[in-house]
C-alpha cells in the first residue's frame, strides 16, 4: 500500500512540474491557463489520493477532500477571470477568432 502512495504522490508532483513547464513554454495566455489548471488540478488530485490513506481520522480525510475541492473551485474561477480580462483587453487575442467569425457570417 505504501508503494501505491509513493506512486500517486510522485505522479502528482510530476503533473505539477509538467504544468509549470507548460506555463513557461506556451505562447499565449489561453494555452498557459489551460496547461496550468489542468495539470495542477490532476496533480493535486493525485497528491490527495496518495495522502488520503495516511490520515489518522475521518475529519482529517474530509479536510483533505475539502481543500482539494476549494482549490478546484478557486482555480476554475481564477482562470475564468484571467481569460475574460485578456479577451476584454484585446478582442483579437484568440488566434482563430477572426476566422471563425467570418465563417459564421458566410
Amino acid at each position: 500500500m505504501i508503494y501505491l502512495q509513493y506512486l500517486l504522490v510522485g505522479a502528482g508532483c510530476l503533473f505539477f512540474i509538467v504544468g509549470t513547464l507548460g506555463l513557461l513554454r506556451f505562447p499565449d495566455t489561453f494555452t498557459r491557463i489551460h496547461a496550468i489548471t489542468k495539470a495542477d488540478n490532476l496533480g493535486l488530485g493525485l497528491l490527495m489520493l496518495g495522502l488520503l490513506p495516511s490520515t489518522q481520522s475521518v475529519p482529517q480525510a474530509l479536510k483533505l477532500v475539502l481543500i482539494w475541492l476549494l482549490v478546484l473551485a478557486a482555480s476554475a474561477t481564477a482562470s475564468y477571470l484571467i481569460a475574460h480580462y485578456v479577451k476584454a483587453k484585446s478582442p483579437d487575442a484568440l488566434p482563430h477568432a477572426a476566422e471563425t467569425a467570418s465563417e459564421e457570417q458566410d
